[in-house]
């Protein structure tokens, strides 16, 4: 196990520089942003919503890169089921999750609608280039769409959109915003790169495939930011800031995360993405979706620890599998 040693301490490394690059990029763009008069919603529609996806986008490019789809592929499905069952379930027995009725009727039946998709895409067990093409496609038109409702919400006074406008950085100058911008261009793909070489070198000594590096350790350590997010929400009293972070990432993840290995690296896929793992975030999210319809319109401490349950199950099957 002493040959793990290094690997594991370049892992964590390798993931700090992840997150914190991910990080300063957005602080570096925000900041460029509105120094340049893009308006604050935009910043925060685009620039600070996808930052907490930066990390699953940079890891699934390089791990097309170096030929790995099945990597790819499964940090998209691992971070979804990680997101819904691992995250708002800690972040619920934390604290009772409020799940608003806005969340309800528009949020969470699209993210049910793109999960489907996702099924659709992998039932060939191919992930295709046009397939990548209709993925990114579909996400430039849910960014204009989520566009034009917040503008509209804006005007009635949306406090989950104050709050986001309020994580624009104001007063950087651009010098120092263009650094960080520079900073997180260079950490990124040298953080997922060092991220994804130790994790497999940690998942061969067990005998792991691509596959189930990308739904474990890699997902697990790119949903990171999402947890952070989230359990600082709902710890504020925000807790349309907790759910919406997690269900947006999920669409993020699917229709960005996903469209980029397909761009990149068009293979074949492991049948186990549909015909296992398609299935269980599938699951967790028509599971989400019952307990958000409940008396309460919350996910109280009790469904926070089924939750944590279920994902705890899943990698259990996964290792036991193996």
């Amino acid at each position: 196990m002493t040959e793990l040693l290094m690997p594991s301490l370049l892992l964590i490394v390798g993931l700090s520089l992840l997150v914190w690059g991910a990080d300063k990029l957005v602080f570096g763009s925000a900041a460029l942003a509105r120094n340049y008069g893009i308006s604050p919603l935009v910043i925060g529609m685009t620039i600070l919503a996808m930052g907490s996806s930066a990390p699953e986008m940079m890891v699934s490019a390089a791990a097309a890169l170096d030929g790995k789809t099945d990597t790819a592929v499964g940090n998209v499905i691992g971070s979804n089921i990680a997101n819904i069952a691992l995250i708002l379930g800690i972040t619920a027995i934390i604290k009772p999750l409020a799940i608003s009725s806005g969340i309800i009727r528009r949020e969470l039946p699209l993210m049910l609608i793109v999960t489907l998709l996702a099924g659709g895409i992998m039932y060939n067990n191919y992930l295709g280039f046009n397939e990548g093409l209709l993925l990114i496609a579909l996400f430039a038109a849910f960014i204009i769409a989520m566009l034009y409702i917040s503008k509209s919400e804006q005007k009635n006074g949306d406090n989950l959109l104050e709050e986001q406008e309020s994580e624009i950085p104001e007063g950087v100058e651009n010098k120092k915003a263009l650094f960080w911008v520079v900073v997180g261009l260079i950490l990124l793909p040298v953080g997922a790169n060092m991220l994804i070489d130790n994790a497999v070198v940690i998942a061969k000594y067990f005998g792991m495939s691509d596959l189930v590096i990308g739904l474990t350790i890699i997902a697990l350590g790119t949903s990171l930011p999402e947890l952070a997010a989230s359990v600082a929400g709902v710890l504020k009293g925000e807790d349309d800031m907790a759910a919406g972070n997690i269900i947006g990432s999920n669409v993020f993840n699917i229709l960005a995360v996903m469209g980029i290995p397909a761009l990149i690296n068009p293979s074949e896929i492991s049948p186990d993405l549909m015909g296992r793992d398609f299935y269980v975030m599938m699951g967790v999210s028509i599971l989400l979706l019952f307990m958000a319809l409940g008396k309460s319109r919350s996910i109280n401490r009790i469904e926070g620890s089924i939750l944590v349950t279920c994902f705890l199950a899943y990698q259990g099957y996964l290792f036991y599998s193996m």
